[in-house]
């Protein structure tokens, strides 16, 4: 009996083993899977990251005297993250969160370079812009870089400016070379008070064509670094003079301010340290001076100052044209009034109707000159309306183009006039005689 039943059983064991060996194997294999899943390998770590952090305080940024409402919007409690060196320092580490202002880093970089720091609303120049500003490789609208050797001497707080050997003028050596077409219709612009915002300074460096100068207030800490950092984008520069408004000392533009009444030598003092304070500039500009653009005296000692040192003039169009053009002829300085000032009203309707406004004078008289503050609103207007000037059959130029093609129209105008005869060689005057008094003909009619 039990040999039939093997025999029997014999046919259905030869059918199933490889499927119960199939089934087995397959059990064991998912257990490994599993096992692997949930421990992982001996030499697999999962990822970690170590380190601590705290909240890093920015540097406070003021508005200077006579420049009310320049501050950063940022609310004072607002706190940035810095991430902190792990204390292995074999493992990687966060370099640091970017504060949103000034565009450096709080902390140190990847690369181990300190990011400068920031005192007083200004962010110097960092080692990439001084290099190019100081070798003019990095972009191709570098200016030369500041000083040019000889036409610099000692002053009361830096380098003065001075006409070179060779007759070189600063006027010259550090404006923006220009090669535009004489025929087509030409407009520059001027947007001052830089240097007192990092951020809206950076921006107008970073954004605006390189045709675009940028006046700096001489409070400006790290001034020379700012203005090397704008002559590496392609920016000429000028630097502003503080000078007495009507409402003055309530409205005080600040210390060094040159007076109307004051003695002419306290004002050229003034003068000497506010030239001194950096180089690179090729004109002054004012910054406020109602009232001491209204003394022809006053501004033709300054106007005579910078002209005995090749420095060039631009006036802002808030003044008296013909006092201004008055002084500046006596001395003839290089010198130019703009025809609009752009943000007088700094809403963005406003400012793009005074630029539409200097396209037309720019097709009525050839050349048309703005000028404008630092504004955010400013800077992102004449940004935008550059964008496409030159579709529109205009050609954005630097300020130092438009005096100097004003200041030949000038002379061009003056060579033609007919010469006047002297005293001597003029015609006799007739002199009165009887007959200029006798009563009238008779027509004959009564």
């Amino acid at each position: 009996m039990t040999t039939a039943v093997l025999r029997h059983a014999q046919p259905l064991l030869t059918i199933r083993a490889p499927v119960i060996a199939g089934l087995a194997t397959a059990g064991l294999f998912s257990l490994v899977i599993a096992g692997v899943a949930l421990f992982g390998e001996a030499d697999t770590a999962p990822p970690a990251a170590r380190g601590g952090f705290e909240p890093v305080t920015l540097p406070q940024q003021t508005a200077e005297a006579g420049h009310d409402g320049l501050r950063n919007d940022h609310g004072a409690d607002e706190r940035p993250i810095r991430f902190l060196e792990p204390e292995d320092h074999a493992d990687a580490s966060l370099a640091g969160v970017r504060d949103g202002f000034g565009g450096s880093p709080n902390s140190a970089s990847a690369a181990g370079h300190a990011a400068p720091s920031a005192p007083g609303g200004s962010d110097p120049a960092d080692a990439e812009a001084r290099h190019a500003a100081s070798t003019g490789q990095a972009n191709p609208n570098a200016l030369r870089a500041a000083p040019v050797a000889g036409l610099t001497e000692p002053g009361p707080g830096g380098l003065l400016p001075v006409i070179g050997p060779d007759g070189t003028r600063p006027s010259r050596a550090y404006a923006r070379p220009f090669h535009g077409d004489p025929a087509a219709p030409t407009i520059a612009i001027v947007v001052g008070g830089m240097g007192l915002n990092r951020t809206v300074t950076q921006a107008a460096i970073d954004e605006l064509p390189p045709e675009v100068a940028l006046s700096f207030a001489p409070y400006t800490e790290d001034l020379q670094a700012w203005i090397d950092r704008a002559r590496a984008a392609g920016h000429e520069v000028l630097i502003e003079a503080p000078m007495e408004p009507f409402d003055y000392p309530n409205n005080d533009p600040g210390p060094h301010t040159l007076l109307a009444d004051g003695a002419a030598e306290e004002n050229g003092r003034r003068l000497a340290w506010l030239l001194s304070r950096t180089t690179g500039y090729f004109g002054v500009t004012n910054y406020l001076g109602a009232r001491f653009s209204a003394s022809q005296d006053a501004l033709r000692q300054v106007f005579d100052t910078l002209e005995q040192r090749g420095v060039a003039f631009l006036h802002d169009g808030a003044g008296r044209r013909s006092t201004i053009e008055a002084a500046a002829n006596a001395t003839d300085i290089e010198y130019a009034i703009a025809d609009r000032i752009l943000d007088e009203d700094p809403s963005p309707a406003s400012i793009d109707e005074r630029l539409l406004a200097l396209e037309a004078l720019a097709i009525q008289n050839g050349a048309a000159l703005g000028t404008g503050f630092a504004y955010p609103a400013t800077v992102e207007q004449v940004r935008d309306w550059a964008a496409n000037l030159d579709m529109r059959g205009y050609q954005l130029a630097p300020p130092s183009a438009v005096m100097a093609r004003r200041r030949l129209e000038a002379r061009l105008a003056a060579e033609s006039q007919p010469e006047t005869p002297p005293p001597s060689a003029a015609a006799p005057r007739r002199t009165a005689s009887a007959e200029d008094h006798a009563p009238a003909a008779s027509s004959g009619h009564h």
